[in-house]
């Protein structure tokens, strides 16, 4: 396995809770999967879980990205957390067909209030 891509985004936490605050509902069904919404709801701090998982849609993005790609549909990256909460990225439909069936995706998240990181790394054969 050789890395094939990487990707890193920067989201403004505040900038999220302000989305979350004006368009409420609207807005996690247009970007977050069923079972993130699940999860970002029940945290004490919605706002911040929901910008990592915006964070990570975007750095999987720019690391499967290719010359003529385009951009991916929101619900084709999903951030799930393993049983020791370790955030994974689970790719569907567009994003999934960008990738071999055998890459690995590691993802890492984090928060430093009012930002939010994730950076990606796609290994594949």
């Amino acid at each position: 396995m050789s890395i094939s891509g990487i990707g890193t985004d920067l989201c403004d936490i505040r900038r999220i809770a302000e989305l979350l605050e004006k368009f409420g509902d609207r807005f996690k069904a247009k970007v977050f999967t069923e079972g993130e919404r699940a999860t970002c709801d029940m945290r004490a701090d919605p706002a911040s879980c929901y910008a990592k998982r915006f964070a990570a849609k975007e750095a999987v993005a720019k690391a499967i990205a290719g010359e003529a790609t385009g951009a991916l549909p929101w619900h084709s990256v999903e951030v799930a957390n393993d049983g020791s909460g370790r955030p994974r990225a689970v790719l569907h439909g567009a994003a999934a067909e960008r990738v071999s069936g055998e890459a690995r995706v590691h993802l890492s998240l984090s928060d430093d209030p009012p930002y939010a990181l994730a950076f990606v790394v796609v290994e594949a054969p």
